[in-house]
């Protein structure tokens, strides 16, 4: 039985309109899944050898252990890389599991990408990320917390797998030798800290005085209030409730001034785990997105929300940037999920399941009938089926995908999304709540639709996934035009008009669609001499005239900087759409991890 929460559409049977589908590897080989368990078997074979393929690529290509970075990614967009590491960490420790008796193998192969991950704590930019936007400090908050988040349960499988070695080596193993804390577990304290440090200076951008309360972007800019910023806020609060495991530790990077554990009598200088604060945080975050009128339509959430007439008499949010992108409709499903399991509720479940169906049907997507709108197969070459919002033919899409000029910024947001979904669509457990404890096994109706409505994202999820493998090159890059995957589509006969669809409205498109013009600084390589880009805005127009975007890494206090200006440029000759501009990217292989690493856990969730 399923709940009436769940949108009329997902009551249709689940055989109905089935299709056989296949799927392409990279060696030439297809494979088509069906009902029966050999084929099964061999799917998730096959799709788990691909996740571990774009986990590979995307270290060996993209990261240098010895500098501790992916160093053609910017700030945020590395800690993003960070998160995406740990979810693949976490999948493929259960696909090892699985997959492999040896538990030497599998040992060998998380310890390997982990020592990328200390890497990374050493390497990441965090003098200067505490110093640049909220939302830039709030990624690093949910980078580090989704490490910890691996490290506790591949501790945990870790512990079960030595347990159950053979009784020969059960016997010729000291007891000290054989159970000791897995070596990830003497990093906790180091990665909490940094999340805690933060969050606590990101806190500071809550704001009350305008427009009723919501998180500022940024402390240097006029008055904006965004959607990703204040997702961010929530997600990162409930995730602080939830995962945070306290911190002792006050050096060697105090967050500004003199801030006392809050749930202590200041005698002790710890701050504790599950702090009401931090649960609070959340939730009066989540109320004021919901009241703030920041979804259109197609219920989808816009950008966010300048003030008229500023500075001056005016304190509400009244001007709305109705640019909508893909990671504004999927950080807060990460929130949705830890304020369901902090307190109960599931109010929460329900609309994080809204907020996926809308997005689904916003790219052309019939979920009763599990297939796209859109006959691709009647298309012209270079003809493109219509923009259904966020999307077409059945494809996540950004704005500025069709046109190959994407910022760097953009080229992360689709793995945002399917890392956000990942997490949202796990299966429930038992949970401790804010008012006591919440067993979802005693509520047998409410666990088993929201797995069996996960479940019905599952061909959606499928022909995203075979989308984005049919843009990998030789090397085995993703592209970041997933849909171009499907279609006959080359530079050359690429039918696009501009007017057919929204190409990145509002003040900040240079931010998210201009691979070009962004944070440049006169002298870098190919700009021609021009003056640094300059937002408009702040001349009491409700724009914010005279103020520039923060600068860039190389003077400390560095945000949105575009790296491979020169390189951007020399790939325009390529007839593959996906090396327009910036082309292949450490981003857009992230997102290529990210949607494997969904499809693989949703092929491995067991519905009854």
């Amino acid at each position: 039985m399923l709940l009436k929460w769940l949108a009329p559409i997902l009551l249709a049977p689940a055989t109905a309109a089935r299709k056989p589908w296949s799927y392409p590897t990279r060696d030439a080989k297809s494979w088509s899944p069906s009902d029966s368990g050999a084929q099964t078997i061999h799917l998730k074979q096959e799709l788990f050898k691909e996740t571990l393929d774009a986990l590979r690529v995307m270290q060996d290509a993209y990261f240098q252990p010895w500098v501790g970075t992916w160093p053609k990614a910017i700030d945020w967009t590395a800690a993003v890389m960070g998160s995406h590491i740990s979810g693949a960490l976490v999948s493929l420790s259960r696909g090892l599991d699985e997959e492999h008796d040896s538990y030497k193998a599998t040992e060998n192969m998380i310890s390997f990408y982990f020592t990328h991950l200390i890497s990374f704590y050493f390497g990441q930019n965090a003098l200067s990320l505490r110093h640049q936007a909220y939302d830039d400090m709030l990624w690093v908050v949910l980078n580090w917390l989704d490490t910890v988040q691996f490290i506790s349960e591949y501790s945990h499988t870790r512990s079960s797998a030595l347990q159950n070695t053979t009784s020969s080596i059960r016997a010729a193993v000291d007891d000290a030798l054989r159970n000791p804390a897995w070596y990830g577990n003497q990093w906790v304290p180091a990665f909490a800290h940094r999340a805690r440090i933060f969050w606590e200076l990101a806190s500071q951008g809550w704001d009350e005085t305008l427009c009723g309360g919501g998180m500022f972007w940024n402390p240097r800019l006029g008055p904006y209030k965004n959607a990703i910023t204040n997702e961010l806020f929530i997600s990162a609060s409930a995730s602080m409730y939830q995962f945070f495991p306290g911190d002792r530790n006050t050096s060697p990077y105090d967050s500004f001034g003199d801030v006392e554990p809050p749930n202590t009598d200041g005698e002790q200088e710890e701050w504790q785990p599950h702090d009401p604060m931090f649960l609070a945080a959340a939730v009066k975050g989540y109320r004021w997105l919901l009241e703030s009128n920041m979804t259109n339509s197609q219920g989808l959430f816009a950008d966010g929300f300048h003030m008229s007439n500023y500075p001056g008499n005016n304190t509400k949010c009244d001007r709305r940037d109705e640019a909508v992108f893909t990671y504004n409709q999927g950080v807060i499903l990460t929130g949705q999920r830890e304020l369901f399991k902090a307190i109960g509720s599931w109010r929460y479940i329900q609309e994080g399941h809204q907020l996926i169906q809308n997005v689904i049907r916003a790219t052309g997507w019939n979920l009763a009938r599990n297939e796209s709108v859109d006959d691709i197969n009647n298309l012209q070459p270079g003809e493109l089926p219509p923009w259904h919002g966020l999307g077409r033919a059945g494809v996540l899409e950004e704005m500025c995908d069709a046109s190959g000029r994407c910022s760097q910024n953009s080229h992360t947001f689709k793995g945002i999304w399917m890392h956000h979904f990942t997490a949202f669509c796990a299966p429930l457990e038992m949970i401790a709540a804010a008012g006591g404890v919440v067993d979802v096994g005693d509520d047998d109706d409410d666990k088993l639709s929201h797995s069996q409505a996960c479940q019905r994202y599952l061909p959606w999820i499928r022909h995203n996934a075979f989308a984005a493998m049919r843009t990998r090159d030789s090397e085995g890059k993703f592209g970041m035009w997933w849909t171009v995957g499907l279609l006959n589509i080359t530079v050359d006969n690429l039918q696009f008009d501009p007017d057919s669809q929204p190409e990145c409205p509002g003040e900040f498109a240079a931010l998210l669609c201009d691979p070009l013009s962004f944070g440049k600084k006169k002298g870098d390589p190919g700009d021609d001499d021009e003056a640094e880009q300059v937002y408009p805005g702040g001349d009491g127009s409700g724009n914010l005239a005279q103020q520039k975007p923060m600068g860039t890494r190389s003077d400390g206090v560095g945000k949105k900087r575009q790296s491979r200006v020169a390189d951007d440029r020399a790939n325009v000759g390529s007839s593959d759409p996906n090396e327009r501009f910036r082309g292949r990217t450490v981003e857009t292989q992230g997102g290529g991890l990210a949607v494997l690493r969904a499809l693989w856990e949703l092929l491995n969730q067991d519905v009854e």
